[in-house]
Formats: structure tokens, sequence, C-alpha cells
């Protein structure tokens, strides 16, 4: 058995290095527990979802860095650096995961802004006269 599981996780803009080490369920996300990390507890649920669903919640310290986005962004992609390393503690793990759609990058980022246009869709305004 390794010392510790890796995974890197990515959601639009943020990036999130996922390290798992068994102990006794802590989360550290930048040197910070989860509970300081993030204040909303919708992200807090998100990043458990994995363990909860494998049911590993307890099981595994989980220390985190991530950096970019925003609060939704970064749970999102520490939500998929956790399933990554999950997937190498027990490749089993993959079907359940997979169907809960973890294991999947969601590829939606910003479009980019065109040229001549006031932003990615957005048209400057047109008048006749």
């Amino acid at each position: 058995m390794a010392d510790a599981y890796y995974g890197t996780g990515k959601r639009k803009t943020a990036i999130a290095r996922t390290w798992l080490k068994p102990g006794n369920g802590t989360i550290m996300i930048n040197k910070r527990l989860i509970d300081d990390y993030f204040g909303r507890e919708t992200a807090k649920m998100i990043v458990e979802q994995p363990l909860v669903l494998t049911d590993t919640y307890g099981s595994y310290d989980v220390s985190v860095n991530v950096s970019g986005g925003g609060i939704s962004g970064q749970a999102a992609a520490i939500r998929h650096g956790i399933t990554k390393a999950l997937l190498q503690v027990n490749p089993q793990f993959r079907p359940l995961l997979k169907k809960a759609g973890f294991v999947t990058r969601d590829p939606r980022i910003k479009e980019r802004k065109k040229y001549g246009q006031k932003g990615a869709r957005a048209r400057f305004q047109y008048s006749k006269r």
C-alpha cells in the first residue's frame, strides 16, 4: 500500500492537486480546514461527495492545494481530484463514481471575446440611422 494517493482535478480555471492518506478523515485545503476555507455548506458537500459515495469518508486524510477560479469551481476541481485519487486506491470504485458523473472532467469553460464585438456573443448596438 502506498503512502499517499495523488489526483489532479480541474474545473473551469481552478486546478486542485489532491493527496489521500490513510487517516481519520481530516480535509485540509491550502493548509486550512475545510470549514475555514469554504463558508458555503454546498461547497463542503460537493467536496465530500466521492468519499461519501464510496463509503471511505473518515478513513482517509485529504490534503489539497487549489488555485484559480471561484468557490464553486474550486469545490468541483477538488471533487474531481479526490475522485481520481480514489480510483488509484481501488479501481473497483470506477463504475460507481462514473455513474455519479465524478470521473469525467467538466469541459465547460468561458468563451473568449471576439474582435469587433462587445463580448463572446454580445454585439455592439446597431442603429440604422
